[in-house]
């Protein structure tokens, strides 16, 4: 993030958060504190016996609120590497931080008696960080390695204006509002038990979107060219080393034995995708040859950061991958973002950035491929005239990629789609295809994916719609309500009617008064509702009450069928 206004508050922000928690609770060790694209967080070790609870952070607060008051100024000072670790000698992170610092002098920042390592981008002083607010505790680990130190991350965000606190506060309210786990429940469309954190259970109504969401992105797919494939969710561990997952993914699979032998549950679709490539001799005839799957892969996230459907331990990817020659990269990659546009246009995003993240520290191969490849994804991007960002070192560990983002109804982005321009696993599965020379050619890999997982895609789209899913992906999109018991007969001709139409149609079979049936198909978000009383009887129509209380009266069915047509499309 550039050392703007707004960085500069939530950098000092976190250096008050820290000096706040080491003034309440003198133990804590305290290790990083970045400024994050909400906020900030800093994670800290409490002292032994010690854990911090939700009842913490209000003193914390208060204490913050006390330091900002003695308006304390934040000087940047720069000091020998060896007076550094002498200041920090108690603090084992801060001297590994230090140590890994090149050059022979590092930063400090000094607020009062704390101080902490950091390059700077500070407001002047502690006065200036009023409007801030502290918002949740979470595990973590040491420099996110599960084998590393247990810590606790304490998350907040600030701003340099009480008028922009108040607005992120109130999209907040907004957001835990419409929070996609309060809606799942309430339109009973999935649930997380305790028998299975981290792996959603969908019930029937979660699983009719699952399903119009496959529908739609299955008859994409057709149109572009791919054909479709299914590989085993378990795999012999010895492929996991050989496609640079186990070195560089380890901390994030699951393993087990079978007859005595090592397996692992795959992380990720793309070996066992190679493996259908390389059981034959394939021609440049082929290429490019699209291959997708709906893929289901387990990774293990740690408790502390599993949230409903965003962050799971089980998903489906809409995952694809294309083999092609050096020539077609830029094509294929071109012919990726206009599906990839032209799908989130139709689930309501009209508003899609672009990423393109570069090699990451970890990563396989020479840096020769990793500049071809980068080079490639660049070009397209410039073809298609897209403006993007660069996210350096933010590439897989296999190769640079292009993230895409969306913007909800709550002007909040998300990262949904990736494309990957891979020359690394081809290499070490060594596939060829034979070219017009009949010589054997190395091909590249695209790995790509559109709705990125169907679970975090679709609690996505319940936010965004704020539980309101538009006709074609509404789990019941017509209720038929009835006055009176006397109109039930030509009520259920009328649903079996729609249903041979293939619409989601359901009879409100109850004695309820109508008022009642029609507060229960709101509640559930019905978009359509058809109200049926004696004059419709007698008239062979219907009346159609839509969600939002609009009325339209006396329709045929012939009527209603050709407004269907434009509604209920995939």
């Amino acid at each position: 993030m550039e050392i703007n206004d707004l960085y500069k508050v939530r950098h000092s922000a976190a250096h008050l958060l820290a000096q706040a928690v080491t003034e309440l609770f003198p133990e804590t060790i305290v290790t990083i504190g970045p400024v994050t694209q909400e906020g900030f967080f800093y994670d800290f070790l409490p002292p032994e016996g010690k854990s911090f609870k939700n009842e913490d952070l209000p003193k914390i607060e208060a204490r913050m609120h006390e330091i900002i008051k003695q308006n304390i100024p934040l000087e940047q000072k720069e000091v020998s590497k060896e007076e550094a670790l002498k200041l920090f000698k108690n603090n084992p992170f801060k001297l590994e931080l230090i140590k890994d610092i090149p050059d022979k002098t590092v930063g400090l920042t000094f607020q009062g008696n704390f101080a902490d390592l950091c390059r700077g981008g500070h407001v002047k002083s502690t006065g200036e960080l009023k409007n801030f607010k502290i918002f949740g505790i979470s595990g973590s680990y040491w420099r996110a390695d599960r084998e590393g130190q247990a810590l606790q991350r304490i998350s907040g965000t600030a701003f340099p204006t009480e008028k922009e606190l108040k607005e992120y506060e109130q999209k907040k309210e907004d957001a835990e509002k419409y929070d996609h786990r309060k809606l799942g429940k309430e339109l009973d469309l999935f649930s997380v038990q305790e028998e299975g954190p981290g792996f959603p259970f969908f019930h029937p109504k979660g699983m009719i979107i699952l399903q119009a969401m496959t529908d739609y992105i299955r008859k994409e797919l057709v149109k572009e060219g791919y054909k479709e494939i299914k590989t085993p969710i378990i795999l012999s561990e010895k492929l996991w080393h050989q496609s640079g997952h186990y070195s560089h993914y380890k901390p994030n699979m699951y393993f087990l034995t079978i007859d005595e032998q090592p397996y692992a549950v795959k992380p990720m679709n793309c070996p066992g995708c190679i493996l259908i490539y390389k059981t034959r001799p394939r021609s440049y005839r082929e290429l490019p040859l699209k291959l997708s799957e709906f893929g289901l892969v387990h990774r293990h996230e740690l408790s502390g950061v599993l949230h409903g459907l965003f962050r799971v331990r089980a998903f489906t990817q809409d995952d694809a991958h294309i083999f092609c020659t050096p020539e077609q990269i830029e094509q294929e990659i071109l012919n990726i973002i206009n599906f990839v546009k032209r799908t989130y246009g139709h689930f309501g995003f009209e508003n899609v950035s672009f990423v393109l993240a570069t090699k990451p520290q970890k990563a396989m191969g020479d840096d020769a491929l990793w500049t071809k490849a980068t080079e490639a994804l660049k070009a397209a991007l410039d073809h298609a005239h897209i403006k993007y960002e660069i996210d350096e070192g933010g590439g897989a560990f296999y190769g640079p990629k292009i993230d895409i983002k969306v913007q909800d109804s709550m002007n909040r982005l998300w990262q949904l789609g990736t494309i990957q321009v891979d020359f690394f696993m081809p290499q070490n599965f060594d596939i060829s295809y034979i070219s017009p020379e009949g010589k054997k050619e190395r091909p590249i890999m695209i790995h790509r994916a559109i709705y990125g997982s169907f679970e975090r895609f679709l609690g996505i789209l319940l936010e965004h719609y704020k539980g309101k899913l538009p006709f074609w992906l509404a789990p019941v999109q017509i209720k038929v309500l009835t006055i009176s018991d006397e109109q039930i007969p030509y009520a259920q001709k009328i649903t079996e009617e729609l249903k041979a139409h293939n619409i989601r149609a359901e009879l409100f079979e109850s004695s309820d008064p109508l008022q009642a049936k029609i507060k229960a198909a709101q509640i559930e978000q019905v978009p359509w509702m058809l109200i049926i009383g004696n004059k419709e009887v007698q008239n062979n129509t219907v009346t159609l009450r839509y969600r939002d209380g609009k009325q339209e009266l006396d329709l045929s069915m012939k009527q209603l069928l050709e407004k269907l047509v434009t509604n209920s499309h995939y």
